[in-house]
């Protein structure tokens, strides 16, 4: 094993563009977890080209009758099938640091600090923006108030948004002409909250204001975006995943991939969904899907492929504005006053259904942010409206993070053939906050994947990985065997208890949620996400036995290799 180790090392020095596969090579004595319809489990696999050709003895009689073939000793590991993540932000959170390390923060006086330092470090009047520092994280668990932001960037705009939401300091809201006689847009959902005296007290739900001042911000050039979107696809490949699907994919990103493709660097198949513009002039949207329709990368294509389009239906579950069927309550968390407040909608119904059949319609995916139960539901009720007239299931209708989730909407999606992407890590990070602010019965309803699985919904995993390079420093963390644990063990951090654990599924599931799910949420599934003859040779080789190991072991599993159409991509000893 060491041996084949060093081999891959010597490989992984090599342009990709020169790599080419052995005509056949046989992995033997491995757990090679084929991840079939049945889940069945062998110890040889037989790979030619980019190709799976044989299992189990199949692959041995081979290796008996091609004395050339490679071999390679897996020394008892285990294999899965190269992993896949169905929500991920790459371009934005490869290039987020470009211009300053962003700390870890955990709590308001962190924050501070950091604003504070911002201050100092740039000119008066710049704006200072704080990115996706959710307050269900804080140890506090609330917003900062204006006041906290004034006292130490007084001279300074200050944005603190945490998804959709955000809080001004008071010279952000005096350039963005906010004070007790403004009114939100009339084409604007979003909420501005004011003091029981009428004055704003600068949050602000769904709603973000030109604030007249500069960013003082340096940002990568074209070439600095590639290497930085390169160095984050290698870790992605370090945790085991070779498919990432861009949830959230503007021209912008797709000409990153583009360039990487072109230049034979690209390392993850890319699935992506385009957004496009959601006003409320219809002819706008419309036209929008035309070039979206008719845009090359529609069509099929292994490793780099347009396969639907994204908008955003809800505001946030960890901000306060996710729509709820249920009104939020008054919170202090969220700051929210109004006791029959149900959170924000986005987009508005007007030219929903219309969006859904036109993407449809050309055989593409629709899927659209919808994070509380009452978005579910609208999205759901939307579906089933289309599918009278344009069949759906072809398309695979998807719902993008449908964290709360009711039985009946379980019930809806299965005939509709709708499909999940979901986000584990934020059951972890956040149930805690979202235990005291909805209580245990509500949060029965919070990431329901043992109900879905149960009522053969398919849901993939994902992470929504939004900042940072590093799977378990971003925002948010991306670490697959973190996703799993969480997925099986239904621990949030602060909570000394699981939290609703039969709402949990088997390792088995765990590993489906993460592979083959995730291939069908894709529509990848006839070339990858199980180990097969005839799929694509992508797969991993681990450090442990993932379905026998301590569960809390799960968490800390390290990839050994990774391979991408049957050629090594990353070695653990290759990058030391």
């Amino acid at each position: 094993m060491k041996r084949t180790l060093f081999t891959l090392a010597a490989l992984l020095l090599t342009p990709l563009a020169m790599l080419r596969a052995a005509p056949l090579t046989i992995f033997t004595n491995g757990k090679i977890v084929t991840v079939d319809e049945s889940f069945s489990i062998t110890d040889a696999m037989a790979v030619e080209g980019e190709r799976i050709v044989a299992l189990g003895e199949k692959a041995k009689a081979l290796a008996a009758d091609h004395a050339g073939a490679k071999r390679v000793d897996l020394g008892g590991r285990m294999v899965l099938p190269g992993l896949m993540d169905s929500h991920a932000h790459p371009v934005g959170a490869a290039t987020m640091e470009f211009d300053h390390p962003v700390p870890s923060i955990e709590d308001i006086p962190q924050l501070l600090d950091y604003i504070a330092s911002r201050a100092k470090a740039l000119p008066e009047g710049s704006l200072i923006g704080i990115g996706q520092v959710f307050i269900t994280r804080l140890k506090e668990q609330r917003y900062p108030t204006r006041e906290e932001l004034d006292r130490v960037a007084p001279m300074h705009p200050v944005q603190f948004s945490t998804g959709p939401d955000s809080m001004l300091n008071s010279l952000a809201l005096q350039l963005a002409g906010i004070d007790r006689n403004f009114k939100v847009p009339a084409a604007s959902t979003g909420v501005v909250v004011f003091d029981e005296k009428g004055e704003p007290t600068g949050l602000m739900h769904a709603f973000s204001p030109k604030i007249n001042a500069k960013a003082n911000s340096r940002k990568p050039d074209a070439a600095q975006t590639l290497d930085l979107v390169k160095k984050l696809f290698a870790d992605y490949n370090s945790v085991g995943f070779t498919t990432i699907a861009d949830r959230g994919a503007s021209q912008g990103n797709i000409d990153v991939y583009q360039a990487l493709r072109a230049a034979n660097v690209l390392t993850v198949r890319l699935r992506l969904s385009h957004t496009f513009s959601t006003g409320s002039l219809w002819r706008t949207t419309e036209l929008a899907l035309d070039e979206i329709i008719k845009h090359p990368l529609t069509k099929p294509d292994p490793m780099l492929q347009i396969i639907g389009t994204k908008i955003w239906l809800d505001g946030g579950m960890l901000t306060g504005s996710a729509l709820m069927l249920e009104p939020w309550g008054v919170s202090r968390i969220y700051g929210i006053t109004d006791k029959d407040y149900r959170g924000v909608q986005r987009t508005p119904s007007e030219h929903l259904a219309k969006m859904v059949r036109k993407v449809a319609g050309a055989g593409l995916q629709f899927t659209a942010h919808s994070v509380g139960d009452g978005a579910v539901k609208l999205l759901l009720d939307t579906y089933e409206e289309v599918n009278k007239d344009t069949p759906l299931r072809a398309s695979r209708p998807c719902i993008t993070h449908c964290n709360f989730m009711t039985p009946e909407s379980i019930a809806q999606a299965a005939p509709l053939g709708a499909v999940i992407d979901m986000q584990p890590i934020w059951f972890h990070l956040d149930g805690a906050t979202l235990l005291k602010q909805f209580g245990n019965e509500r949060m029965s309803r919070f990431q329901p994947l043992r109900a879905l699985f149960d009522a053969k919904v398919t849901v993939g995993g994902g992470s929504d990985h939004m900042q940072k390079i590093g799977s378990l420093r971003s925002i948010n963390p991306y670490n697959p065997w973190l996703g799993m644990w969480i997925a099986v063990a239904r621990e949030c951090r602060y909570l000394d208890t699981p939290l609703h654990l039969e709402g949990g599924l088997t390792r088995e599931e765990a590993i489906r949620l993460y592979t083959i799910n995730n291939a069908k949420v894709l529509f990848l599934e006839k070339e990858v996400g199980s180990l097969e003859a005839g799929k694509r040779a992508d797969f991993i080789i681990l450090d442990r036995d993932v379905l026998t190991c301590p569960l809390d072991d799960l968490k800390t599993t390290q990839v050994r290799e990774t391979w991408l159409d049957g050629k090594p991509i990353w070695a653990a000893e290759a990058s030391r």
